[in-house]
């Protein structure tokens, strides 16, 4: 599961990290954003059909085209990589849609026991450089001919870090895989069921953080600072106490 992301990086570093196409109609100045959540734009890379690496940007949560009422279809913000070929909801994209998400990080929950508020990670790559997630693309149109880009961030299995938090874990593709995954000409799902497996163990740092994150109006480097676990679980100790007496 991925629920929130951030991206803290301008246009030109994507540019060149991504071996972009520069459009004159998109500023190369974009605000950091430290806490992206589903249904709002986030940044996306495709392949055109002449080979060319773009970048737009799209709603979080996959609509199907095949979807009749967007307001009664569930959002899928998500999907899981080893089916994603078969199902219904992902397969025309996971066909001629798959994309790169870059990320500088994503944040989940460590879900306790009863009693025990979640402990919230930001999870980044060891070297603070971008990630680059693997996703899906849909644009969907509505009877009225309106349409909206949509997309998705698959994930796989999760790694020996990071399964202690959550077991499932974001797909992410190296570097050296882009031009594969992008080729949706000539690269079926099956040609790249190679890269549908778990980043290396050591790929991630763990970041405990404090509950700021949890309300997407908080949009500040200071979500992403490191707080002391073992002090967190002493407040929630003492508020369980606190509760108990009613």
């Amino acid at each position: 599961m991925c629920g929130r992301i951030g991206l803290m990086v301008p246009w030109e570093q994507l540019f060149e990290y991504f071996s972009l196409i520069r459009p004159t109609h998109m500023s190369p100045q974009m605000p950091p954003r430290y806490n992206i959540a589903p249904t709002q734009p986030i940044a996306v890379v495709h392949e055109t059909n002449g080979g060319e690496r773009v970048a737009q940007l799209v709603r979080w949560g996959l609509v199907p085209a095949w979807v009749k009422d967007p307001a009664e279809f569930t959002l899928l913000i998500n999907a899981r990589s080893e089916t994603a070929a078969e199902k219904p909801s992902f397969r025309t994209a996971m066909r001629h849609r798959r994309v790169l998400i870059p990320v500088s990080g994503f944040y989940e929950w460590k879900r306790f026991g009863k009693g025990r508020k979640s402990q919230p990670y930001w999870v980044r790559p060891r070297d603070c450089g971008i990630v680059a997630f693997g996703g899906l693309m849909e644009t969907y149109a509505d009877a009225n001919g309106s349409e909206i880009d949509t997309g998705c961030i698959l994930t796989t299995a999760a790694n020996e870090t990071f399964a202690p938090v959550h077991h499932r874990l974001p797909l992410v593709i190296k570097r050296e895989d882009f031009a594969r995954w992008l080729d949706c000409r000539s690269q079926e799902p099956r040609d790249v069921a190679d890269l549908l497996t778990p980043i290396d163990d050591d790929y991630f740092e763990l970041v405990p953080v404090g509950d700021a994150v949890n309300k997407v109006v908080n949009n500040s480097p200071a979500i992403q600072e490191r707080v002391d676990i073992a002090a967190t679980d002493a407040d929630t100790s003492n508020d369980d106490t606190q509760l108990s007496m009613f």
